[in-house]
């Protein structure tokens, strides 16, 4: 799809990104922050960059209607098996910056760890000015590259990552931080290796892993930041 920047893990290897979303954040500390600060229960909820689907059920359990959009459309295609037999739940083959929905009809969006990290994403903030319901509220979900493990190997295998620039633009745009502190945590050393190898570049992915020779999880940390509107 034109203008969307293809993931280097969930794109190419789905099955694995599943496990890698089961195993993120186990107690639940994102969700517990989100509902704290706007909860979506009877709102209208978007999903941004909704992969195959993991958050679309759970969403969808408290919301009245939820729509995932996902540009690539083997991914939207996986989104809408999951949701078959749900009626107030749609998935769309579209990008962030072109959503078909109308104008202020969304009351809660999400966007989780979908590559929205910042400078280049304003298309999307733009479209997000008007998709939003007065007083509703906006979720990006990314990596805090400045602590954790995660954050460490994170940054290491993207040394031109820039995470104070990062703040600074959201900071600018008018959103408000969350800093969360979660885990990976996998039911085998099998499904923590594999989510490394998608996550990390080969060679990182391996001094990532010789690190912690027998862990099944590891300490990472997210932002969370939010916009009322």
């Amino acid at each position: 799809m034109t203008g969307a920047i293809p993931s280097p893990n969930i794109w190419g290897s789905p099955e694995v990104y599943e496990v890698e979303n089961l195993g993120l954040d186990p107690s639940g500390a994102i969700e517990s922050a989100m509902r704290r600060i706007a909860d979506w229960a009877g709102k209208h909820v978007l999903d941004i960059g909704c992969g195959a689907g993991f958050h679309l059920p759970r969403l969808a359990v408290t919301a009245a209607s939820v729509t995932g959009v996902e540009p690539h459309p083997a991914l939207a295609a996986l989104a809408r098996q999951r949701v078959c037999g749900m009626p107030h739940v749609r998935v769309r083959e579209e990008g962030a910056a072109s959503i078909g929905v109308p104008d202020a009809s969304v009351d809660i969006a999400h966007a989780r760890l979908a590559y929205f990290f910042g400078p280049g994403c304003e298309p999307g903030l733009r479209e997000l000015g008007r998709v939003m319901r007065p007083r509703g509220t906006a979720y990006v979900i990314d990596h805090d590259a400045t602590r954790s493990t995660f954050g460490r190997w994170f940054l290491r295998a993207r040394p031109g990552y820039d995470a104070p620039a990062v703040e600074r633009f959201w900071a600018r745009k008018g959103w408000q931080r969350e800093r969360i502190d979660t885990c990976w945590a996998f039911g085998s050393r099998d499904d923590f290796e594999a989510v490394v190898r998608i996550e990390l570049p080969p060679d990182q992915a391996e001094l990532a892993l010789a690190e912690r020779p027998a862990a099944t999880g590891v300490d990472y940390a997210v932002n969370l930041w939010w916009r009322r509107y």
